[in-house]
């Protein structure tokens, strides 16, 4: 196309002030030849690629794009040209500093002037996000995959020691054992072993049924699941001294899964122990009240705390840890967040340094 069928083309055009629409926008507005070569482009051309005007008319479009998209852009422009082509695309660009960016091009070709009249977005920045984004799931998947068959293998590796135990109990004579004091601690400890043998079997089994893409929710009356967490880590409590205030109506239930909801309220119970305060005693409350559309779950401890505004955007994140307790794994909460939105219900903390924590779980009625 010779200029002056370029300057034939623009003069078409003058019947409507269009200067301010051409320079003005954000968006790449240009006009290219059949043969390859960039005709007029606006300000925001020369400004997202950092080439001057006369650079960009005195090379081949071909020589700004990203030596991975040129063959397949210019196959594009084939298409395009004989009428076979989509109207819509996107390739990079190399700036004049060497950084790449992304176009997404509306193209339309005037075969009676050899030119095509194309649009361009900059979409670097939304290009950014989905890589970092397919990233995060591809991160999040392996993690996932690697937290299940860990949990899986240590729930099967551990069930087969727990029923051995469970035996040697099954063989003691108690009626030969006239200490009280070892009567009772014996007690303590099978019913503590009783509640490992369900807890592992309930995780196997929620194991098994996440694997055919099924998780059994019942309706969990919240005081019998609360004390028979408590139960199964008594001789803990009695070993730190903690004291523990529970409130809760035995009208309340919840729809849960049971496995999940047993292993929200124990990591929130051993957290509270883990991260008591060591000047004085452990007293963590647990208390629920329902209300006309909701059900409102709190756990409360006078422990060590931490500043929780501080890290609000990290206290449910996988391997996050607040405090250098060697049992610390950056784990627990993680899994108490995921329960709880699993199934559509909604968990706060507020913590502060010295004082200690509250939990506040919501579910919708």
């Amino acid at each position: 196309m010779s200029k002056a069928d370029t300057a034939k083309a623009e003069e078409s055009l003058t019947d409507y002030p269009l200067e301010p629409f051409f320079n003005d926008t954000n968006d790449l507005f240009c006009i290219a030849g059949f043969d390859g070569f960039f005709r007029k482009v606006n300000p925001a051309v020369t400004r997202v690629l950092g080439f001057s005007e006369e650079e960009l008319y005195s090379r081949s479009i071909k020589s700004f794009i990203h030596p991975l998209d040129q063959e397949h852009t210019w196959k594009y422009r084939k298409r395009l040209i004989s009428g076979s082509g989509f109207k819509k695309y996107e390739n990079r660009y190399l700036t004049k500093s060497g950084e790449t960016v992304w176009l997404s091009w509306t193209s339309i070709p005037v075969d009676q002037y050899g030119v095509v009249y194309a649009v361009a977005k900059d979409i670097t920045q939304a290009k950014q996000r989905e890589e970092e984004r397919n990233e995060l799931i591809t991160n999040l998947t392996q993690i996932n995959k690697e937290l299940k068959n860990i949990t899986y293998t240590t729930s099967h590796d551990l069930r087969t020691p727990v029923s051995n135990l469970m035996s040697v109990f099954s063989l003691l004579d108690l009626s030969k054992i006239q200490d009280e004091e070892t009567l009772e601690f014996i007690n303590i400890l099978k019913s503590a072993t009783d509640q490992l043998q369900s807890t592992l079997n309930d995780y196997v089994d929620i194991l098994n049924k996440k694997n055919s893409a099924y998780s059994a929710i019942s309706t969990n009356k919240l005081n019998e699941t609360v004390e028979e967490v408590i139960n199964s880590v008594e001789a803990l409590i009695r070993e730190t001294k903690t004291i523990i205030n529970m409130d809760i109506s035995p009208d309340i239930s919840i729809p849960f899964n049971r496995g999940n909801l047993k292993s929200v309220i124990l990591n929130l119970l051993t957290n509270s122990i883990k991260y008591a305060h060591p000047e004085r005693s452990a007293v963590i409350a647990i208390k629920a009240v329902e209300e006309s559309n909701k059900i409102t779950f709190t756990f409360s401890d006078n422990g060590i705390g931490f500043d929780s505004e501080a890290n609000a955007d990290r206290i449910f994140e996988l391997n996050q840890k607040f405090h250098d307790h060697e049992d610390s794994k950056g784990v627990g909460l993680y899994l108490v967040h995921n329960h709880i939105s699993n199934m559509g219900g909604k968990i706060s903390v507020n913590s502060t340094i010295n004082k200690g924590t509250i939990f506040t779980i919501s579910f919708k009625k």
